[in-house]
């Protein structure tokens, strides 16, 4: 099984940013846990602020990998075209967000990411990827 998470813009900065509501550990660490935790998974991860890297990203692995999991960040709110890609290609996606986007700011309560993705998980912190990769995993 192969799953590549997707991060989007400010993610490279857990650890450093508003730790009271992203937590204290980057996200590289928490990755090397994600690693040892599923060892029967091939896990990738990719990371940009960059919008078009990002759909760039879901287009190059979305017909080919077992798993997307992506949090697109602030670029769910905003971004038609990373929704679109979600809904353009095969692999199935969930979208994942560290903190609760319901009890933020009203903004943070639109995605366009939601109606493309298999499923949404948000508000269980960094365990939220664990989440996610465990949804693909046939048992």
């Amino acid at each position: 099984m192969k799953i590549i998470i997707i991060n989007g813009p400010n993610l490279n900065l857990l650890g450093k940013r508003e730790p009271e509501v992203y937590g204290a550990e980057t996200f590289e660490d928490y990755f090397t846990k994600l690693q040892f935790r599923f060892k029967d998974v091939e896990l990738e991860y990719f990371q940009s602020n960059i919008e078009g890297e990002i759909i760039s990203k879901i287009q190059e692995t979305g017909f080919s990998y077992d798993g997307i999991v992506l949090n697109a960040a602030a670029y769910t709110h905003t971004s038609v075209g990373i929704g679109d890609a979600v809904k353009a290609v095969e692999t199935p996606v969930v979208e994942v967000h560290i903190s609760n986007t319901h009890q933020r700011e009203d903004f943070r309560h639109v995605s366009y990411i939601s109606a493309g993705a298999n499923g949404v998980i948000l508000g269980f912190g960094l365990k939220s990827y664990d989440l996610a990769i465990q949804s693909f995993i046939k048992e």
